[in-house]
């Protein structure tokens, strides 16, 4: 046990330079190794996410150290996500219950929830609106939370996913959210909506075969969507008509796979959102000109 650990910045600095060391991927809620370190110290001190820098001089004790270091020797020895270590991750502002039946939440899609989805949405009234394959329930419950007079609706094809996802409706409190089991559209036949919102798996297989050891603990159910990641986003663009109402909006995040889908459907009018960040792979799409490209889409969808 290092003796010159200290203070909770030393063992946060510590943490970090072992990650570093380690060669270890980021990429579930935080992006490099100091944010993941001080995640994990927190966590295991059972202090705030934003703790006031100034406790950073604060002592630690043998057995809080003992706790720490465990966990960021779990870290590296088992390529374990942060997020999975501590059950916790951020998104959209909120703390979401997070643990291996879901993949870490982490959509950019967070930032449109917190802008309103504006400009997109413009002066559209939304009065019910739709998460696909929503995991942990973090977009659903998000929209749920920062729009009470929204009536959301969320499906997921993992039961495990929805038993999750009701944990975290309980947690949050969003009493105007409806969670089902359902493979995309199946169970909300008839219904529709004002705004449709979507991360549905979009890895290709190669690609998945390919990732850092840390997705490894993520269901895979939640990543892969064929050959080139489109399996489930061209049948949410194919099925979207019949459940969205006139003017309404389709929202999907495509990551990496965005290219492909303009390479099959060059003609179709895909707003693709540019975030703080740059592009995300995340369009917007309207009713009408789904419509517009129907058969094409259809055309393609039922090919796979």
């Amino acid at each position: 046990m290092p003796a010159a650990l200290v203070t909770i910045i030393d063992l946060i600095r510590y943490g970090a330079s072992r990650f570093n060391a380690a060669g270890l991927t980021f990429g579930h809620s935080y992006d490099n190794a100091m944010d993941e370190s001080t995640q994990i110290v927190l966590h295991a001190l059972h202090l705030p996410h934003d703790l006031n820098p100034i406790y950073g001089q604060s002592h630690v004790t043998a057995d809080e150290k003992d706790a720490i270091i465990g966990l960021i020797e779990r870290r590296i020895r088992e390529r374990i996500p942060a997020a999975y270590l501590t059950g916790e991750a951020w998104f959209a502002g909120l703390s979401f219950k997070t643990d291996a039946r879901a993949l870490v939440p982490r959509s950019p899609i967070a930032e449109l929830i917190e802008s309103g989805f504006q400009p997109w949405l413009g002066d559209l009234l939304v009065e019910r609106a739709l998460d696909l394959c929503t995991g942990s329930g973090c977009i659903a419950i998000a929209m749920a939370h920062y729009h009470p007079d929204w009536q959301v609706d969320a499906v997921d094809l993992s039961a495990d996913a929805l038993a999750l996802a009701r944990e975290n409706q309980l947690r949050l409190h969003a009493p105007n959210l409806r969670l089902l089991q359902s493979d995309l559209f199946a169970a909300v036949k008839g219904e529709r909506y004002d705004l449709i919102v979507s991360n549905p798996p979009y890895v290709t297989r190669d690609e998945v075969a390919a990732l850092p050891p840390e997705y490894a603990h993520e269901p895979r159910l939640g990543l892969i969507a064929g050959e080139d990641g489109l399996d489930l986003a061209l049948k949410i663009l194919r099925d979207a008509p019949d459940h969205l109402n006139e003017g309404g909006v389709l929202i999907v995040e495509v990551g990496e796979s965005e290219r492909a889908l303009c390479e099959l459907l060059p003609e179709v009018g895909f707003d693709w959102i540019e975030f703080k960040v740059g592009p995300m792979g995340v369009f917007v799409i309207g009713h009408d000109e789904l419509l517009a490209h129907h058969a094409r889409i259809r055309e393609l969808a039922d090919a796979r």
